[in-house]
């Protein structure tokens, strides 16, 4: 059974958004998931969360990560200081720019493009009219990063408000 990680973004990521979902799914079905909530999500520091994220990776382990807009920045982070082992998937969706000026997300950025992700298999997820990312930029950073991508046709910032509650698509590519 794979162990699956979830990493919310900026403010969390409560029912009705996707990660909400698919925890709730996979626990419904008796996987083994961790749906770990950073502390301060409407203020959040890089120090303090990527603590928090190294702590979780040693005590749970995941064969797969799911990331959701900050946090794949966060992952980037991470990617760049640690070598990680034994990521099978790592789903990063909808990354905000890596030139964000959002004032309460400034402790994540500058952030270098890692050389590595440490994921056999890694899928980027956009939209085409994401507010916080362009599709020129979603692309550039697909290409840096040498994975592929997959394009959502108006959804958004990928979570709730973007009819991004149930996603029965991700669900199913997590059990592959």
């Amino acid at each position: 059974m794979r162990r699956v990680l979830i990493l919310h973004g900026w403010g969390g990521s409560d029912f009705p958004h996707w990660q909400s979902w698919i925890a709730s799914e996979i626990a419904k079905d008796y996987g083994c998931v961790s749906f770990l909530k950073f502390s301060d999500t409407q203020h959040p520091k890089k120090d303090v969360w990527l603590k928090e994220l190294e702590l979780e990776m040693d005590r749970f382990r995941p064969d797969v990560v799911l990331c959701h807009s900050i946090a794949n920045i966060l992952w980037f982070h991470l990617c760049n200081k640690v070598e990680l082992l034994g990521i099978e998937k790592l789903f990063l969706v909808a990354p905000p720019s890596l030139k964000c000026d959002i004032e309460e997300l400034q402790s994540f950025f500058p952030c270098l493009i890692p050389k590595s992700l440490y994921a056999k298999k890694t899928l980027l997820i956009s939209s085409n009219n994401d507010p916080y990312i362009s599709q020129d930029e979603a692309k550039k950073l697909q290409n840096a990063l040498g994975i592929d991508m997959k394009e959502l046709r108006g959804a958004g910032h990928i979570n709730a408000d973007g009819g991004y509650g149930e996603w029965p698509w991700l669900l199913q590519e997590i059990k592959k």
